[in-house]
């Protein structure tokens, strides 16, 4: 285990943390809006979807600008935070908010292409036998989107692992608090001799990306599985 230094594994550990509530954090809403754009219909409906899908077409430092000027201690929603005594400004929980949004598009996206997938007369059936909505979403829809979810959830995961744009736009690259893999590679980069310790946290990041595509793919075939058989 010493093949990295404490700072590194400071890195390593901060970007598992940051992604890990990312990824728990924005799953309700994800899953409520994906099923929104799947099911519903309602005024502005491609407006939402446009502005679900714009972190993945706007350039990441646009977007940390916008979280820093609307999150920051100045900033309209920030400054309410503020008073509560709640900061996410050069905060990791600033990272993982960035990272969540950064993330919020795939999970929508693997999420609602699920639900598409769900026979709406299941649910038609389900309701006409005197089931509310809420429970035949949680008896029906859910158990067949399972796969979906997870797919979304561990997607959003590895991709908040890699954010860096918005991340260091809106909380800064502070070293044992915001400093996550992608910023501290590039932090190294910058520096003389620093070349070895970025490639160390390059294969780190290559194998904890790889390892949750991996999962993805076996979870979402084992959840399948089992549905097709019950």
């Amino acid at each position: 285990m010493d093949w990295l230094t404490p700072q590194e594994w400071q890195a390593v550990a901060l970007s598992l943390r940051v992604s890990f509530w990312a990824m728990l954090l924005s799953l309700p809403f994800g899953l409520f809006v994906a099923y929104a754009l799947a099911r519903w219909q309602f005024p502005g409906k491609q407006v939402v979807n446009g502005l679900v899908h714009l972190p993945l077409i706007l350039p990441p430092v646009v977007t940390g600008y916008l979280l820093l000027i609307t999150f920051g201690t100045r900033g309209p929603v920030g400054s309410l935070l503020q008073e509560v005594g709640i900061t996410v400004a050069f905060r990791w929980t600033g990272a993982a908010l960035a990272a969540a949004i950064m993330a919020f598009p795939l999970m929508v996206r693997a999420m609602r292409l699920s639900i598409e997938a769900v026979d709406p007369r299941l649910e038609q059936a389900a309701a006409t036998l005197g089931a509310s909505r809420a429970w035949v979403f949680a008896t029906v829809t859910l158990p067949l989107i399972l796969p979906g979810i997870l797919t979304g959830a561990i997607l959003a995961f590895a991709k908040a692992m890699g954010e860096f744009g918005a991340t260091i736009t809106f909380v800064s690259n502070i070293p044992g608090q915001t400093q996550t893999l992608p910023s501290a590679i590039y932090a190294l980069l910058q520096v003389p001799g620093g070349e070895g310790s970025a490639l160390r946290l390059v294969l780190v990041s290559v194998v904890v990306a790889m390892g949750a595509l991996l999962l993805s793919e076996w979870l979402s075939r084992r959840v399948a599985a089992r549905i097709a058989g019950a």
